[in-house]
């Protein structure tokens, strides 16, 4: 359970933002979405090698430059 403590006087939307800021940190929604569509295993092993090899790639070519 999300709390976010309001002080006296203190603006509702300010309050709001700090909950949504608070939400997207939990996770909760990514989490969601995944469970939303079940993907096989060796699907998301197959998109993580390609997203390691991608971010190899790059720092690589950071370090040529």
């Amino acid at each position: 359970m999300i709390i976010v403590p309001i002080k006296e006087g203190e603006n509702i939307e300010r309050a709001l933002k700090k909950l949504k800021r608070k939400f997207e940190k939990t996770g909760v929604i990514r989490e969601l979405r995944t469970r939303k569509q079940f993907t096989k295993p060796s699907v998301v092993a197959r998109s993580r090698r390609l997203k390691a090899i991608y971010v190899q790639k790059l720092r690589q070519a950071e370090m040529d430059m």
